[in-house]
């Protein structure tokens, strides 16, 4: 079998595969290369040389920007300021929350951009008294357009700008994608807004992503919580008259305005009630701080040295604190302690504000022993409550990380971040340094300044994604040093006859948009891109202009929920089906069509 075979057998099967949906994507992407490796058709170094273009670490670092701007709450804020100004109008509605979006996806990529405002359209939706399944459609659609605004919208975009250079031309400017960005997106929101209430299903979903945004507000009403100013912890000092009593005996001498909750050794858990209480020993006390001074002085308890910090706040969430729900699992190790309100974890980084049995809260004034199914209240740093995560002996409720996003609009670290994009949009503009230098000084940078931590940073990127262009870039190296790419480009441009560069351009958009509908759009233009670079030369045209139009139908992807991550995304929350998407999807992908054959030649002659 010849190598142009081979290819066309690999690049048949890698298509089938997946279609079929059965095997993941990566499997598929890195069976592709290792098989052109097998059949001699690439040597293992081509075969892996995918995973060391620069794209891939390109891709990578947008990632970890991307990250930064959405674990600041620099998005969570961007979604609270459309629901102060969308107000109750339908069509004001639908034009900002697509604006906005759009606005999103060119700085942190379609998913980011989807995955951090569906729970904010859907709460906006039901506030409002609409219906989600108006909304969530249009978001997805709006990311897919808002993509072409800049270089760093989609991968997509990074790899046809390398395709330019590797094929002898320029490559495309950081904001040379707005031109066809700005008419795709107000396109996109104008067939929305005429056609969209008629075309787009008025149903009610059956699983609505969950809103945090609230949370301190609704833990306040479901738990009796008192003000934490009222809890306080104070050190057994040396001669107190504790000394040597039994935990459980602690007389507070009458003042019954002051409750004893419980007593700890610091970096142990409570005391039982017959320990013997000992010098440096904390008793955590409820009531009025003015009434504290006295019971102090009499039974000799001083101000703990090191008061935890998440004490001394107030309000149950801010930038550096948070609070999270902690279930107690059967057979966990903490089944039978003794906890009470003011209790410190052994690190004193998280403090018990309350504890419930059966949704009923447990009297604050006395230690609980803990049972299966009890749940903890805790306040801490977001670092600490996030290590809870690992923790066997607990189960989370809320993800802190996902409770800090959405309910801390612009925490900690939002401004650095926001500094560091503008940074990287301004080298990526003027074209101070090559794109992977200004991402991946981007992304460092976001680490030295402590925005993220390299944990996050890996935890960020996609490594689907990686995997996918990493294996799927040899095929596309095969099929263009074998000949393969330039036999497919003769069959097109045969197909099309004396028709010209302006009926290639639309062959390749259907056999892009066509192919995107049922594989990943990265997927489709890396296996289109070679053919599109092999037909524009036989054709004696420029690439570029080719490969916009490529990288729109690759963007094109409407028809169906199977095509993106995004369109997946919104399908559970807007109670979509399958057959729904491609009515307004229709229209959608007419208006990219009209834009890749009639506008973009006119802005890149061939």
């Amino acid at each position: 079998m010849s190598d142009i075979a081979i290819c066309f057998s690999v690049l048949a099967g890698a298509v089938v595969l997946f279609v079929w949906n059965k095997l993941p994507v990566e499997v598929v992407a890195l069976g592709a290369a290792l098989t052109l490796w097998a059949t001699g058709v690439l040597t293992i170094e081509q075969s892996i040389a995918g995973f060391g273009e620069t794209t891939v670490l390109f891709i990578a670092a947008l990632f970890v920007v991307s990250e930064g701007l959405d674990a600041t709450g620099v998005t969570a804020w961007a979604g609270q300021q459309l629901i102060e100004k969308a107000g109750t109008s339908q069509t004001r509605l639908v034009i900002l929350t697509m604006l906005l979006v759009a606005l999103l996806t060119s700085l942190i990529s379609v998913n980011g951009a989807v995955a951090a405002l569906v729970p904010m359209v859907v709460v906006l939706a039901v506030r409002l008294g609409r219906s989600p399944s108006q909304l969530l459609m249009p978001v997805a659609f709006a990311a897919h357009a808002g993509s072409m605004l800049a270089l760093t919208g989609t991968p997509v975009s990074v790899i046809v700008s390398e395709a330019a250079s590797d094929a002898g031309f320029s490559e495309f400017g950081f904001f040379e994608f707005t031109l066809v960005g700005v008419p795709l997106v107000i396109g996109v929101i104008a067939i929305t807004v005429v056609l969209g209430p008629r075309l787009l299903p008025n149903r009610q979903a059956e699983a609505i992503p969950t809103d945090l945004s609230e949370l301190a507000r609704t833990i306040a009403r479901d738990y009796a919580i008192d003000d934490i100013e009222h809890i306080h912890r104070l050190e057994v000092a040396e001669g107190s008259r504790c000394i040597g009593r039994r935990a459980g005996e602690i007389d507070l001498g009458g003042h019954d305005e002051v409750t004893l909750i419980g007593v700890q050794r610091p970096g142990a858990l409570s005391l039982e009630l017959t320990d013997v209480v000992e010098a440096g020993d904390v008793v955590t006390l409820r009531g009025a701080r003015k009434r504290l001074s006295r019971v102090a002085a009499d039974l000799g308890l001083v101000p703990e040295a090191d008061v935890p910090a998440s004490i001394e706040q107030t309000g149950l969430v801010g930038r550096d604190y948070g609070v999270s729900e902690l279930v107690v699992p059967p057979r966990s190790a903490l089944i039978g302690a003794r906890v009470f309100p003011g209790m410190t974890s052994s690190s004193g980084d998280v403090v018990v504000l309350a504890v419930q049995r059966k949704g009923e809260d447990l009297p604050a004034e006395r230690p609980t022993v803990l049972a299966t199914g009890d749940v903890l209240l805790v306040r801490g740093t977001w670092d600490a409550l996030e290590q809870q995560l690992s923790d066997p002996d607990l189960l989370v409720v809320d993800v802190p990380s996902q409770v800090r996003r959405q309910a801390v609009p612009l925490g900690r670290g939002a401004k650095r971040a926001i500094v560091v994009l503008a940074a990287m949009v301004i080298l990526l503009a003027t074209g101070a340094m090559p794109p992977v230098a200004a991402a991946l000084l981007a992304a460092m940078a976001l680490v030295v300044t402590g925005v993220l931590t390299m944990q996050d940073a890996y935890r960020s990127i996609s490594w689907t994604t990686i995997l996918l262009v990493g294996g799927m870039t040899p095929l596309s190296v095969a099929m263009r040093e074998t000949g393969a790419a330039d036999k497919l480009a003769d069959g097109l441009v045969s197909l099309v006859g004396d028709a010209g560069p302006y009926a290639l351009v639309a062959g390749l958009f259907v056999l892009t948009a066509g192919l995107g509908q049922l594989i990943s759009n990265m997927a489709t233009a890396l296996i289109v891109i070679p053919i599109a670079v092999s037909a524009a030369a036989e054709l004696d045209v420029s690439a570029r202009p080719v490969l916009m139009a490529v990288n729109i139908a690759a963007a094109a992807a409407f028809l169906t929920p199977v095509a993106t991550p995004a369109n997946l995304m919104v399908m559970g929350p807007g109670g979509y089906r399958f057959g729904d998407y491609w009515k307004l999807g229709g229209c959608m992908l007419l208006w990219f069509f009209v834009i890749a054959t009639a506008l973009v030649p006119l802005i890149w002659s061939f």
